[in-house]
């Protein structure tokens, strides 16, 4: 009788054993899921970010592009403007 009932506590203990450990299994697998989906989201978040700055990145490069073009243009101005002023200097006498 005594091994009987050491065999059923046995049992029993394992039963609750297994069950435990699906218990927690699950837990863990409702976690881990959890976490991921934070994680993705913020990822998106960051892709969001990333993308952002390199459309602000692209706007800057073309106005630089666009200010280098006015700058040369400006600069080919003033050199006409030494060449026409050299000219008016050089009529004269100081």
């Amino acid at each position: 009788m005594s091994l009987e009932i050491g065999v059923i506590g046995a049992i029993i203990g394992m039963l609750i054993g297994y069950f435990t450990f699906q218990r927690n299994r699950d837990k863990e697998i409702r976690s881990n899921a959890s976490e991921d989906a934070v994680v993705r989201t913020k990822l998106d978040h960051i892709s969001v970010g990333v993308h952002s700055i390199q459309l602000d990145l692209d706007k800057s490069s073309m106005r630089m592009s666009e200010v280098s073009d006015r700058v040369i243009r400006v600069e080919e101005s003033a050199k006409q403007a030494h060449k026409r002023i050299d000219k008016i200097d050089g009529g004269r006498s100081d």
